[in-house]
């Protein structure tokens, strides 16, 4: 159901559920969960997330399991989703959504949690919750406006339309498109930020991230205690050395 490898300096998570265009049955989404926590306690410096097979990331939920449940326990699996996908932000390597197919309700909701996002030629984005009475509930109707902006966002979630490639590269949705299959391709691009310090990068990383909940003094203020934090490292020292001594910096996560 899902399978967690590593390739080089990177971990790779692919969902395995291809007969179900991998979708997000609750005990898949509790794997994701425990292999997130899995790649952050090993050696990785990036995660790529993506889908087995040629069809589908992930289509979104196992809409079978929704039916007929009490409300709590409805409510109870929406937090949990979207508990288990803000891991995400909250683990110290970088990740990356491979989209290598559909990636529908959920799926699409596991690809705006990651903190970057390709997508091969195919790719399909889509948020159709509306077109079954529902909304999004992992997250999606607050990642998605932070990452094009309000307007698009209410679009997409109240027409439930599917965004092909080009259009989701054009409005931010992805950061790229790759050829397929494009794990090689996923791991060229991680490799252009997974040779830096990984304490800058997540420090980096928060302070992006939390912009989004703070004003402009609130979040300057935080950023300039990030900076200090990051300042602190050793691996600040070794970067300004040796950029006083014109050679490589020798980055240890410290």
């Amino acid at each position: 159901m899902i399978e967690l490898t590593h390739d080089e300096e990177f971990a790779v998570l692919t969902l395995q559920r291809p007969e179900a265009l991998n979708a997000l049955s609750f005990e898949l989404i509790d794997l994701i969960g425990e292999n997130i926590m899995k790649a952050a306690r090993s050696r990785a410096r990036a995660l790529i997330i993506t889908g087995q097979g040629e069809k589908a990331f992930c289509a979104g939920a196992d809409i079978k399991e929704l039916q007929n449940r009490a409300l709590a326990a409805q409510r109870e699996g929406a937090v949990r989703g979207q508990s288990v996908f803000a891991l995400l932000d909250r683990i110290s390597i970088p990740s990356i959504a491979l989209v290598n197919g559909y990636a529908f309700g959920g799926g699409c909701e596991l690809a705006l949690a990651c903190t970057l996002r390709l997508a091969v030629p195919t790719a399909k984005f889509g948020l159709p919750e509306v077109k079954l009475g529902l909304i999004p509930g992992y997250g999606g109707t607050q990642r998605l406006p932070r990452l094009v902006g309000m307007g698009r966002a209410l679009e997409l979630v109240m027409t439930g339309r599917t965004v092909a490639a080009e259009e989701a590269l054009a409005i931010g949705l992805v950061n790229r498109i790759v050829p397929s299959p494009g794990l090689e391709h996923a791991k060229a691009y991680a490799r252009e930020f997974s040779g830096h310090g990984l304490r800058a990068l997540q420090f980096a990383r928060e302070a992006v991230l939390r912009s989004a909940d703070m004003g402009l003094a609130e979040g300057l203020h935080m950023e300039a205690d990030l900076s200090t934090l990051a300042y602190r490292t050793r691996d600040a020292e070794e970067g300004m050395q040796a950029f006083v001594e014109k050679r490589k910096a020798v980055f240890r996560d410290e």
